[in-house]
């Protein structure tokens, strides 16, 4: 299943990102290796991160979104987690 994830950057979102970024990335490094992300990074806005993920439930994507390093360590004061039904780019 894919899911949208999106995490909103708390007051000192800014520079706790810079400190936490590698084991955020290190993180996504692993579902990335396993094929898991279709796409992922930082709102230019500075509002946050969009992620588009594959996990196999809610409950894992909930599981992951809980434990990333930004949700931990506070960049992301509020995380919305959305099931996904991509429609476009079809398959090859």
């Amino acid at each position: 299943m894919t899911f949208v994830i999106i995490g909103y950057d708390g007051p000192e979102g800014e520079t706790k990102r810079k400190i936490h970024r590698p084991a955020h990335l290190a993180n996504l490094e692993r579902l990335n290796q396993e094929g898991r992300v279709l796409l992922a990074g930082p709102l230019t806005d500075k509002a946050g991160s969009l992620m588009i993920l594959q996990f196999e439930s809610q409950e894992e994507a909930e599981q992951f979104a809980r434990t990333d390093p930004y949700t931990v360590h506070g960049v992301f004061e509020r995380v919305e987690i959305h099931p996904f039904l991509p429609v476009f780019p079809k398959p090859a």
